[in-house]
């Protein structure tokens, strides 16, 4: 027992020195290859199998003692390992379950794209269909303003319309005879624009001045006023130069029609567009502008200067005669010879 002791002490102290089990089995190896005879070995083996067999008894001695405490700890571990097993298994249970809403996202979001892409798609669709249907109409509703002498809107509505026509709804076969018939209505569009500045540039303005000069021929038979006829003036008058003056070339007292800008005409439906013939003229030189036909405007006006001056002069003697035959009438009937 005493050799059984030692040798469980030599292995005690063994463990303690270190910590590796390893380390009792080279001991023990070491011990057996050193010994010169099997006697020798049998008693190394004797002495181990007495250590092992006190290691045992301390063992279940230990165990009866503290055997509440081992259950306790033995049904914590198991609790504890449970718990872990179960965790391990939800979290893989949570990473499949987010790499399929992976999956099933990526799908959505290219569904969401696509129906994204196909509302742009119809939402453009509908927009070229109400401008068709706004254009269908643009005939009706140019023949309108142009029966009504609403030439800036005609202009834009024609302009606006031939652009739409020769550019987003170019493929559109259905609309071919509208476009070549818009398209015709634009190219002569100039012509009705420059006849109608040619009448208030040369007729309508004279008109006003022999009708004010008829006024007061009307005036002086009244009074009986035997002097000549006046002349016509002419200073006073409203022309397209005066009228497309900006503010920094007037004087301080001058109207506030002639400050204003051409590009701030704007044309009202509701009123006569002829009323006021100034403007009318600036709504006709920015129509003419819209449809970029300025260049032959000037050279129609050219042309036609001479004719134009000479009809005014033929105009005004034609009306001067008529005045003086009518006050040569009027006196002979009151016995005036003169």
């Amino acid at each position: 027992k005493m050799a059984a002791g030692e040798a469980a002490g030599r292995y005690r102290s063994t463990m303690s020195k270190s910590k590796d089990p390893s380390g009792l089995l080279i001991s023990v190896i070491r011990t057996l290859s050193t010994s010169d005879d099997v006697e020798d070995r049998e008693t190394e083996k004797g002495r181990l199998e007495e250590a092992y067999e006190k290691c045992d008894r301390d063992l279940d001695e230990l165990i009866v003692q503290h055997y509440t405490e081992l259950t306790t700890a033995i049904r914590t571990y198991q609790s504890i390992t449970e718990r872990i097993t179960n965790s391990r298994n939800k979290i893989k249970q949570v990473k499949e379950n987010l790499l399929s809403c992976k999956m099933l996202l990526h799908c959505k979001r290219d569904e969401l794209r696509k129906l994204w892409i196909e509302g742009i798609e119809h939402k453009h669709v509908l927009n070229l269909l109400d401008e068709i249907e706004n254009i269908k109409q643009v005939p009706q509703k140019l023949e309108q303003c142009m029966a009504s002498k609403h030439y800036l809107n005609a202009t834009d509505m024609l302009v606006s319309a031939v652009d739409s026509l020769e550019g987003p709804l170019l493929q559109v076969e259905g609309l071919s005879d509208l476009r070549l018939e818009l398209h015709s209505k634009k190219m002569n569009m100039h012509l009705v624009l420059i006849d109608e500045l040619h009448r208030h540039l040369y007729i309508k303005s004279t008109n006003r001045v022999g009708q004010r000069n008829k006024e007061k021929g009307r005036i002086s038979s009244l009074v009986k006023d035997a002097s000549p006829v006046p002349l016509m003036d002419v200073t006073n008058l409203s022309t397209p130069r005066k009228f497309l003056e900006t503010s920094q070339f007037s004087t301080p007292g001058s109207s506030s029609m002639r400050e204003t800008s051409l590009l701030e005409i704007k044309e009202d439906t509701e009123l006569d567009p002829e009323e006021n013939s100034t403007l009318f003229m600036g709504i006709l030189i920015k129509g003419l502008a819209k449809l970029k036909k300025i260049p032959e405007t000037v050279k129609a006006i050219q042309d036609r200067l001479e004719q134009e001056l000479k009809q005014i002069v033929k105009r005004s003697t034609t009306q001067v005669a008529d005045n003086g035959y009518q006050r040569g009438e009027n006196l002979s009937q009151e016995n005036q010879p003169r």
